[in-house]
Parts: C-alpha cells; sequence; structure tokens
C-alpha cells in the first residue's frame, strides 16, 4: 500500500494546523508588544493591554509567548519597534477600504498591501482619499457601496479575504455591501 502512509498524512494536516496556530501568535505577540511599549507592561495600569492578552488567551496562546511580547515591549527583551498605520484604498467595484496594520516594517508592509491590492483590481490611495468615507466611527461608513453581480461580489470577498490572511493587518473596514442572498449564491 505505497503512498497511504498515515503518519504522512497526520504531519500534513499538523503542518497546516501549526502555520495557522503561527500567524495567530505573531499576531497577537505584536499586539501585546505595542500595547506594553504605549502603555507599559502592567494590564491592571494598561487597559489596551489587558485586551490585548485577554484576546490571546481566547485564541490559546501560550503563557510563555504572552510574557515575551509584554517583555520587548516594555525594554526587558530585547525586540524590534513597531509602529501602527493606517492605510487607505479601494477596490475592484470602487469601494473603499480603511486598514489598520501594525508593522516592523513600513516599507514592506506598503509593498506587500499594493501588491495585495491591484492583483485584486483595487489600488492603495492617498491619505485621505478615502477616510471622510469612514469618519470618527469607521464601523459606520457616509454611504455604502452596493454589489450587486456575483462575479465582482466574489472579487470583493477574495480581496477582503487575502486582507485579512496578512499577519500586519490588525482591522479592515470597508462600505461595499454584498446581499445575503448574493451571498448564499456565490457559496453554493
Amino acid at each position: 500500500m505505497a503512498g497511504h502512509s498515515h503518519w504522512a498524512q497526520i504531519k500534513r494536516k499538523k503542518e497546516a494546523t501549526d502555520v495557522k496556530k503561527g500567524k495567530i501568535f505573531t499576531k497577537y505577540s505584536k499586539l501585546i508588544t505595542h500595547a506594553a511599549r504605549e502603555g507599559g507592561g502592567d494590564p491592571n495600569f494598561n487597559p489596551t493591554l489587558a485586551d490585548a492578552i485577554r484576546r490571546a488567551k481566547s485564541e490559546n496562546v501560550p503563557k510563555e509567548t504572552i510574557e515575551k511580547a509584554i517583555g520587548k515591549g516594555t525594554g526587558e527583551l530585547e525586540g524590534v519597534h513597531f509602529e501602527t498605520r493606517v492605510y487607505e484604498g479601494y477596490g475592484p467595484a470602487g469601494e473603499a477600504y480603511l486598514i489598520e496594520v501594525l508593522t516592523d516594517s513600513i516599507n514592506r508592509t506598503v509593498a506587500e498591501l499594493r501588491f495585495i491590492l491591484s492583483k485584486n483590481e483595487g489600488s492603495l490611495a492617498t491619505s485621505g482619499s478615502a477616510a471622510y468615507i469612514f469618519g470618527d466611527n469607521p464601523e459606520e461608513p457616509s454611504f455604502m457601496i452596493p454589489i450587486e453581480d456575483a462575479k465582482t461580489a466574489e472579487k470583493v470577498l477574495k480581496l477582503y479575504d487575502e486582507l485579512e490572511e496578512h499577519d500586519d493587518i490588525q482591522q479592515i473596514y470597508s462600505n461595499s455591501e454584498v446581499s445575503e442572498s448574493l451571498l448564499a449564491q456565490i457559496n453554493s
């Protein structure tokens, strides 16, 4: 029974799971490091850090990883410097995106964002060109762009998924609106 190794199947599944876990751990480590750098390493006096730790624990990030990230943020351990930035862009249907990132390399992140957007028929925009749509509350844009055909909806969803997969991206806001019936049509 050549090619039917049970261990090989388990190994492939484990590798895929480990990659997903690694991305989650990296994302929360960055968030915790940044929060500790900005407000100190004591979660009792730093609500941002307390929230980041709570979220990390909900994703089963190990205690040692959390402590190491706090140490990097407070300067007890050597580490890299993370910066938060907000980028703006437009998607394939003209919908606007507000993308919050936490990165140790701004140039790399900008290049990767530009690539993801252009690959999906979108573009990175200049500062202020899309921010007015989101105003003070990015979760409630001033207007929505309805996506009405399946092909465009697939492109918009693919772009959103690729942005969400990126390790440096913390939050994505968009003013696109895909109807439930169109989503059901795409997923069937």
